[in-house]
């Protein structure tokens, strides 16, 4: 287990715009938007700090509700990595979050590790149990199991990243000894861990290089950063851990429309305040999703917080340009 953010820094990175179009998230414009426009707002990361890009994970959407809400669109989570690896040079390549439990867990080391190597150590493994019960029920996987199949499939993930022959024998899942190669860049991937509730806080503190809260309340992060390290502590875990928190969505200066929801707005050192209280309880890396009508205006939003938070959050430490 190892922490890939610096000492001392509080970074930034953002899941991708585009490749779902998901209610909760996806602005207007993204709906006609393309891998033409993804691979705009890729590369200005990259020229604008970003640590990380995000892309997240599901096979398919239940028709219903879910795909009311949620819409269908979900680029494939690999394929998508792959791609980004090969237009951008040094931002590191999140899976946000992967469903380990969809698949055997030696090919999910083949394709990260293959990832790593093509993007020259680039990859952070992020993964979640998932929650969409009727996903689970079409690919043929118990829901009230997900749990322990995560914990098992983490566990051949790590054996696989760490041997090339790795020994897996688990309730579920089996390896057989095959050799799996080509080897990853890092030793070992890191892998960052999502949730908020008990089971998973406890996914992060024995199994997790880091953490991604997925909606969990500004208010909350700090009783669950402690209790994250109380396991870790009781469980002899000495390793740094990376924490992180997904912000509220942002908008630097004052918006001239109505936003709809709760949103971070204001001047560069307000909202640079407000991060470095998340700072002091113990977060590293944050997770930012722009408001926006355009990608001309989030393109110009990423810049602003280039220009004029970035520095504020580090301030002993010069912005790369």
């Amino acid at each position: 287990m190892a922490s890939i953010v610096p000492p001392g820094l509080l970074v930034y990175g953002m899941q991708l715009p585009i490749q779902t179009a998901t209610a909760s998230t996806a602005e207007p414009w993204e709906h006609d938007a393309g891998p033409d426009e993804l691979a705009a707002v890729a590369r200005h990361a990259e020229r604008t700090g970003f640590f990380y890009l995000g892309v997240c994970d599901h096979i398919g959407i239940p028709a219903g509700p879910d795909a009311d809400h949620m819409s269908t669109t979900w680029y494939d989570c690999v394929a998508t990595l792959g791609w980004l690896a090969g237009i951008t040079n040094r931002v590191r390549l999140l899976s946000n979050v992967y469903t380990v439990a969809y698949r055997h867990p030696l090919a999910t080391a083949k394709a990260f590790m293959t990832l790593d190597r093509v993007s020259d150590g680039r990859v952070i493994l992020g993964v979640g149990a998932g929650h969409l019960r009727g996903e689970f029920d079409a690919l043929g996987i118990p829901f009230d199991q997900r749990g322990p199949r995560t914990d098992e499939a983490l566990d051949a993930i790590r054996a696989a990243f760490a041997a090339e022959y790795p020994d897996i024998a688990g309730p579920t899942y089996s390896g057989g000894k095959l050799g799996l190669r080509p080897r990853p860049v890092q030793s070992p991937i890191p892998i960052w861990i999502g949730g908020k509730a008990r089971p998973a806080l406890r996914r992060v503190a024995l199994r997790g290089d880091g953490w991604i809260p997925q909606a969990t309340p500004y208010a909350q992060m700090a009783e669950d950063i402690a209790c994250i390290h109380r396991i870790r502590e009781q469980a002899g875990i000495a390793d740094p851990l990376d924490i992180g928190h997904i912000t509220p969505p942002v908008y630097v200066g004052t918006p001239t429309w109505d936003l709809v929801g709760p949103t971070i707005t204001g001047n560069p050192v307000a909202i640079a305040e407000h991060m470095h209280t998340l700072r002091e309880m113990g977060v590293n890396h944050l997770q930012i999703r722009f408001r926006n009508r355009s990608l001309t205006e989030l393109l110009d939003q990423m810049s602003t917080w280039h220009q004029d938070i970035a520095p504020l959050l580090n301030p002993d430490h010069p912005t790369p340009q």
